[in-house]
């Protein structure tokens, strides 16, 4: 018999943005690959924390080439880093 691996249960909370902004995301990500409002924000989130730290981290350490500073951003926004 195989053990199945749970994945730990994530928590979440609610952000409140303008209808308008909500409407206008829900028909951008028709054809995307996005399969919700939620999931967009969530990647867009991911994606512009990583680069806000990846800067942080290039001003204390000095830069990084930039493939590297590149593969840090992308780790980063898959929550990696």
């Amino acid at each position: 018999m195989t053990r199945k691996r749970m994945a730990p249960k994530r928590k979440y909370t609610t952000i409140t943005i303008p209808t308008i902004l909500f409407e206008r995301m829900k028909a951008s990500i028709e054809n995307a690959g996005f399969s919700s409002v939620s999931d967009y924000v969530t990647f867009i989130l991911r994606e512009t924390t990583a680069k806000l730290s990846n800067a942080k981290v290039k001003k204390a350490k000095g830069s990084k080439s930039k493939e590297e500073g590149e593969i840090i951003d992308k780790l980063r926004a898959l929550g990696y880093i």
